[in-house]
Protein backbone atom coordinates (compact mmCIF):
# COMPACT_ATOMS: atom_id res chain seq x y z
CA UNK A 1 0.00 0.00 0.00
CA UNK A 2 3.01 2.41 0.58
CA UNK A 3 4.15 1.37 -2.42
CA UNK A 4 1.48 2.70 -4.39
CA UNK A 5 1.28 6.08 -3.20
CA UNK A 6 5.04 6.54 -3.99
CA UNK A 7 4.00 8.20 -7.63
CA UNK A 8 1.98 10.77 -5.67
CA UNK A 9 4.79 11.00 -3.28
CA UNK A 10 7.17 11.79 -6.42
CA UNK A 11 4.84 14.07 -7.40
CA UNK A 12 4.42 16.34 -4.11
CA UNK A 13 8.72 16.40 -4.27
CA UNK A 14 8.86 17.87 -7.48
CA UNK A 15 6.28 20.41 -6.24
CA UNK A 16 8.85 20.94 -3.41
CA UNK A 17 11.80 21.05 -5.81
CA UNK A 18 10.04 24.06 -7.45
CA UNK A 19 11.45 26.45 -4.47
CA UNK A 20 15.05 25.29 -4.73
CA UNK A 21 14.90 25.54 -8.26
CA UNK A 22 13.97 28.90 -8.76
CA UNK A 23 16.24 30.25 -5.98
CA UNK A 24 19.32 28.67 -7.78
CA UNK A 25 18.00 30.37 -11.24
CA UNK A 26 17.48 33.79 -9.09
CA UNK A 27 20.75 33.82 -7.65
CA UNK A 28 22.82 32.62 -11.01
CA UNK A 29 23.68 29.36 -9.61
CA UNK A 30 22.76 28.10 -13.22
CA UNK A 31 24.93 24.49 -12.26
CA UNK A 32 23.28 23.43 -9.63
CA UNK A 33 20.00 24.49 -11.15
CA UNK A 34 20.30 22.16 -13.70
CA UNK A 35 20.52 19.73 -11.24
CA UNK A 36 18.01 20.32 -9.10
CA UNK A 37 16.27 20.56 -12.52
CA UNK A 38 17.30 16.76 -13.88
CA UNK A 39 16.04 15.98 -10.54
CA UNK A 40 12.82 17.03 -10.43
CA UNK A 41 12.44 15.83 -13.98
CA UNK A 42 13.81 12.49 -13.20
CA UNK A 43 10.64 12.34 -10.63
CA UNK A 44 8.82 13.17 -13.38
CA UNK A 45 9.68 10.27 -15.45
CA UNK A 46 9.50 8.00 -12.47
CA UNK A 47 6.15 9.04 -11.56
CA UNK A 48 4.58 7.94 -14.47
CA UNK A 49 6.65 5.26 -15.01
CA UNK A 50 5.56 3.50 -11.42
CA UNK A 51 1.91 4.30 -12.26
CA UNK A 52 1.64 2.85 -15.32
CA UNK A 53 3.64 -0.27 -14.64
CA UNK A 54 2.19 -1.25 -11.21
CA UNK A 55 -1.12 -0.44 -12.10
CA UNK A 56 -1.07 2.63 -9.53
CA UNK A 57 -2.81 5.42 -11.30
CA UNK A 58 -5.58 7.00 -9.06
CA UNK A 59 -7.05 10.18 -9.61
CA UNK A 60 -5.36 12.22 -7.13
CA UNK A 61 -2.11 10.98 -8.86
CA UNK A 62 -3.44 12.37 -12.75
CA UNK A 63 -3.89 15.72 -10.73
CA UNK A 64 -1.06 16.07 -8.86
CA UNK A 65 1.42 15.05 -11.64
CA UNK A 66 0.53 17.49 -14.30
CA UNK A 67 0.06 20.72 -11.71
CA UNK A 68 3.47 19.73 -10.25
CA UNK A 69 4.79 19.71 -13.69
CA UNK A 70 2.67 23.27 -14.11
CA UNK A 71 4.35 24.50 -10.77
CA UNK A 72 7.71 23.79 -11.44
CA UNK A 73 7.44 25.36 -14.88
CA UNK A 74 5.82 28.70 -14.50
CA UNK A 75 8.08 29.05 -11.26
CA UNK A 76 10.93 28.53 -13.20
CA UNK A 77 9.41 30.64 -16.07
CA UNK A 78 8.83 33.28 -13.64
CA UNK A 79 12.50 33.21 -12.37
CA UNK A 80 13.63 33.54 -15.89
CA UNK A 81 11.32 36.46 -16.35
CA UNK A 82 12.78 38.00 -13.68
CA UNK A 83 16.34 37.68 -14.65
CA UNK A 84 15.82 38.98 -17.93
CA UNK A 85 16.04 35.08 -19.69
CA UNK A 86 12.75 35.25 -20.74
CA UNK A 87 10.64 37.40 -22.87
CA UNK A 88 7.60 38.79 -21.00
CA UNK A 89 5.25 38.05 -23.88
CA UNK A 90 6.17 34.56 -23.79
CA UNK A 91 5.99 33.92 -20.04
CA UNK A 92 2.15 35.85 -20.41
CA UNK A 93 1.60 33.55 -23.34
CA UNK A 94 2.36 30.34 -21.62
CA UNK A 95 0.64 31.69 -18.34
CA UNK A 96 -2.20 32.12 -20.07
CA UNK A 97 -2.39 28.99 -21.60
CA UNK A 98 -1.77 27.42 -18.34
CA UNK A 99 -4.85 29.20 -17.10
CA UNK A 100 -7.19 28.14 -19.64
CA UNK A 101 -6.44 24.60 -19.10
CA UNK A 102 -6.92 24.86 -15.71
CA UNK A 103 -10.28 26.54 -16.04
CA UNK A 104 -11.33 24.28 -18.80
CA UNK A 105 -10.86 21.23 -16.69
CA UNK A 106 -12.56 22.36 -14.21
CA UNK A 107 -14.92 23.29 -15.82
CA UNK A 108 -15.21 19.96 -17.92
CA UNK A 109 -15.54 17.96 -14.67
CA UNK A 110 -18.19 20.26 -12.79
CA UNK A 111 -20.08 21.01 -16.08
CA UNK A 112 -20.35 17.23 -17.60
CA UNK A 113 -20.95 14.08 -16.25
CA UNK A 114 -17.57 12.95 -15.65
CA UNK A 115 -17.03 9.79 -13.36
CA UNK A 116 -15.22 10.41 -9.83
CA UNK A 117 -12.93 7.60 -11.05
CA UNK A 118 -11.95 9.81 -14.41
CA UNK A 119 -8.53 10.53 -14.97
CA UNK A 120 -7.11 13.90 -16.01
CA UNK A 121 -4.90 12.90 -19.50
CA UNK A 122 -2.78 15.47 -21.12
CA UNK A 123 -3.45 15.76 -24.89
CA UNK A 124 -0.31 14.04 -26.96
CA UNK A 125 0.35 17.98 -28.11
CA UNK A 126 0.27 19.21 -24.08
CA UNK A 127 2.62 16.24 -23.62
CA UNK A 128 5.10 17.62 -26.86
CA UNK A 129 4.25 21.38 -25.71
CA UNK A 130 5.35 20.44 -22.03
CA UNK A 131 8.52 18.56 -23.03
CA UNK A 132 9.55 21.77 -24.89
CA UNK A 133 9.27 23.93 -22.56
CA UNK A 134 11.19 21.96 -20.03
CA UNK A 135 13.92 22.05 -22.88
CA UNK A 136 13.77 25.50 -23.17
CA UNK A 137 14.50 26.19 -19.28
CA UNK A 138 17.51 23.81 -19.65
CA UNK A 139 18.24 25.75 -22.50
CA UNK A 140 18.32 28.76 -21.22
CA UNK A 141 20.19 27.72 -18.01
CA UNK A 142 22.78 25.72 -19.84
CA UNK A 143 23.31 28.63 -22.56
CA UNK A 144 24.43 31.19 -19.61
CA UNK A 145 27.43 28.61 -18.88
CA UNK A 146 28.38 28.09 -22.38
CA UNK A 147 27.05 31.01 -24.88
CA UNK A 148 25.13 30.48 -28.01
CA UNK A 149 24.33 32.93 -30.47
CA UNK A 150 21.41 34.98 -29.51
CA UNK A 151 19.61 33.41 -33.17
CA UNK A 152 19.15 30.13 -31.80
CA UNK A 153 17.71 31.57 -28.22
CA UNK A 154 14.79 33.58 -30.53
CA UNK A 155 14.51 30.46 -32.59
CA UNK A 156 13.73 28.78 -29.14
CA UNK A 157 11.15 31.07 -28.28
CA UNK A 158 9.13 31.10 -31.30
CA UNK A 159 8.63 27.30 -31.23
CA UNK A 160 7.91 27.03 -27.75
CA UNK A 161 5.48 29.85 -28.76
CA UNK A 162 3.91 28.06 -31.41
CA UNK A 163 3.91 24.46 -29.40
CA UNK A 164 1.88 26.95 -26.72
CA UNK A 165 -0.76 28.03 -29.03
CA UNK A 166 -1.28 24.48 -30.52
CA UNK A 167 -2.03 22.91 -27.33
CA UNK A 168 -4.33 25.44 -25.94
CA UNK A 169 -6.06 25.23 -29.67
CA UNK A 170 -6.00 21.40 -28.99
CA UNK A 171 -7.78 21.52 -25.82
CA UNK A 172 -10.21 23.87 -26.81
CA UNK A 173 -10.80 21.58 -29.88
CA UNK A 174 -10.96 18.23 -27.35
CA UNK A 175 -13.55 19.97 -24.66
CA UNK A 176 -15.71 21.29 -27.58
CA UNK A 177 -15.84 17.99 -29.24
CA UNK A 178 -16.56 16.49 -25.47
CA UNK A 179 -19.19 19.37 -24.96
CA UNK A 180 -21.27 18.57 -28.26
CA UNK A 181 -20.70 15.10 -28.07
CA UNK A 182 -22.72 15.54 -24.43
CA UNK A 183 -25.24 17.14 -25.92
CA UNK A 184 -26.14 14.85 -28.05
CA UNK A 185 -26.50 12.17 -25.19
CA UNK A 186 -29.64 14.39 -23.72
Amino acid sequence: MVFSSLPNALSILRIILTVPVVMTLLNHQYLFAIILFFIAGVTDALDGWIAKRFSFQTRLGSILDPMADKVLLVGSFLALFWIDLLPLWLLILVFLRDVMIVAGTVGYFLGLDASRDDLLTPSNLSKFNTALQIALVLFLVIVQIYPVSYQWTTMFFIIVATSTVLSGADYMWIWTKQVILQEKRK
